[in-house]
């Protein structure tokens, strides 16, 4: 907890940087650099922008986040995660929206992380994640089939829908050259994993491709033939333009960046941590995106992110400190100043074959099918989120997605919680015979009643609380209420505690409490019940209880 904000930068040099480790860590960082070059272009034309905002995100965000991550192997930088919201947000508010929305995103981030909602982040739904991750593979595939078979489409309408209209209508405008540069830089790729999956397969394609394109003259679309030159060097730092407006126009936006940006560093992290035996400081990380976030705009990059495909090549290619992530953004502005201006000659069907293999790796289409196996809740929710990602809006998706998967949360713990009065001659409310504290232990004066919740106590389980109470014929001389098996109480529990106590008192009946734990006695406490309904009916356990209660009513309880 103590070094939980530390970067791990630090905390290597504070423990002595290893001697053999710089060149494990040169090499690594070299190799993961090369191999982020051409996804950080073809991330960024995909989302709508120009390569070498790709270029600059990989060298300004990935050294941001190596100097702070919370992560000793974290490499961050472009992710095809970003592409849809990215797309969308330049389409509708152009490259300055999409900036503020990443400096707003970014200072969530660092929010989030100075609250040490680190780990609290992990717990986005699985479904959620599964259905969001899927539906934005798709939109990648069919958003590259334009490049691939190299199509005379015009301009593609915005929508999914319409893309796939335009792209059937036009269908019979193939270029055979473009489509065989694709299909030959797929099987390039594929061949190279087949090898090693640390030869880099997805440079390879493009550099043959490059060169067989330029040789040959063959007519394709290339990069500077779409977007012009690329830049030799980083530009200089500017802020965007910045009104209250444009804030609150693209606050949902920022929340869908930062969300992803948080969910993907964190999963990237613990992926690197099952790879290496080492510890990812979540806190940390979330800060160390913020800041990343936050600068990157201003050198005209995208939104960053941990990457899991790049922080896994630098961990399998030795890289154990945060100087390999270092190395890496070094190593890919030296490629932008002495050999940027050749990327121009890339051919675009080359880098529509590195993004489908990309969304092919990002589907995990296996692991979507496997899914509708989950409880029906479960896969219904991941389709909705497909559904809403792939046809609606991303940012749509996740929050509706979130919420359904709240929902379903509540009507589960309901599920779980019960609150009823006991009744021993049932045979499903037996207790355990070694239980100290067995009811069948003790005999019940009449005018006792002793009602137990088992399970959360929330809203749920608060209306069925006091329910049962209210339905009560004959109402007790004293109402014990158990709650040995209630680990946690919300603000509804709480509420429906008081007005039980105040309407017991209302009908001169004493409300006594047994077995309270350690978190719904400390919220009761400090909500102010414990006074309502008073210290001196407050219990340990049944035992105590019914005693008090026999000298309530003047009984005597047999033990």
């Amino acid at each position: 907890m103590k070094y939980e904000f530390e970067p791990k930068l630090i905390t290597v040099l504070k423990k002595g940087y290893p001697s053999g480790q710089f060149i494990p860590d040169l090499t690594a960082g070299v190799l993961t650099g090369i191999v982020a070059l051409p996804l950080a272009i073809a991330f960024a034309i995909a989302s709508g922008v120009k390569p070498e905002q790709g270029l600059y995100t990989a060298i300004i965000a990935g050294g941001i986040i190596s100097l702070l991550s919370g992560s000793r192997v974290q490499i961050g930088g472009p992710t095809g995660a970003f592409i849809v919201v990215v797309f969308a947000i330049v389409q509708k508010f152009g490259i300055n929206g999409l900036a503020v929305a990443t400096i707003m995103a970014g200072i969530m981030l660092v929010i989030m992380g100075l609250l040490k909602l680190g780990n609290a982040i992990k717990y986005i739904p699985y479904p959620v994640t599964v259905g969001f991750t899927s539906g934005i593979a798709l939109i990648i595939a069919i958003t590259q089939i334009k490049d691939f078979f190299g199509l005379q489409t015009g301009d593609m309408p915005a929508e999914l829908t319409g893309k796939i209209q335009s792209l059937a209508a036009n269908f019979n405008t193939v270029s055979w050259p473009a489509l065989g540069v694709g299909a030959a830089s797929i099987v390039i790729m594929l061949t190279c994993r087949k090898i090693s999956p640390r030869i880099p397969g997805a440079l390879i394609a493009i550099l043959l491709s490059t060169v067989v394109s330029a040789v040959f003259a063959l007519p394709l679309d290339t990069i500077n033939s779409r977007f012009g030159s690329v830049p030799s060097s980083l530009p200089m730092p500017s802020l965007p333009g910045i009104n209250m407006e444009l804030v609150i126009t693209m606050f949902p936006s920022a929340i869908t960046i930062a969300l992803l940006a948080g969910i993907e560093s964190l999963l990237s992290a613990v992926v690197a941590d099952g790879m290496t035996g080492f510890k990812h400081r979540s806190n940390a990380e979330l800060i160390a995106q913020g800041a990343a976030n936050i600068i990157c705009p201003l050198f005209g990059g995208i939104p960053a992110t941990g990457a899991i495909a790049r922080t896994a090549t630098n961990i399998k290619n030795g890289g154990r400190t945060p100087l390999a992530g270092i190395i890496h953004a070094v190593t890919l502005l030296l490629i932008l100043i002495f050999f940027g201006k050749w990327a121009g000659l890339i051919p675009m069907a080359s880098l529509s074959a590195v993004l489908l293999v990309v969304a092919y790796n990002m589907s995990e289409w296996k692991l979507f099918v496997r899914m509708f196996k989950s409880p029906k809740s479960d896969s219904a929710i991941m389709l909705i989120t497909f559904l809403l990602t792939v046809l609606v809006d991303l940012t749509v998706a996740i929050q509706v997605g979130v919420v359904l998967a709240a929902l379903l949360f509540m009507h589960r713990m309901e599920s779980v919680s019960d609150a009823k009065l006991v009744n021993y001659s049932d045979p499903d409310q037996e207790e355990e015979e070694d239980d100290d504290h067995n009811i069948k232990n003790y005999t019940i004066p009449d005018g006792v009643e002793i009602f137990e919740i088992n399970g959360p106590f929330f809203f749920g389980a608060a209306a069925k609380f006091k329910d049962s109470v209210n339905f009560i014929e004959k109402k007790p001389r004293v109402l014990v209420l158990r709650m040995r098996h209630v680990n946690a109480i919300d603000a509804t529990g709480i509420r429906a505690l008081e007005d039980i106590a105040s309407s017991m008192k209302k009908i001169h009946t004493t409300l006594l409490i047994s077995g309270l734990k350690k978190q719904p006695a400390k919220v009761l406490k400090r909500s102010g019940t414990l006074e309502l309904v008073g210290h001196g009916n407050i219990h340990k356990n049944i035992g105590t209880a019914l005693l008090h209660a026999a000298k309530i009513i003047g009984a005597a309880v047999k033990s």
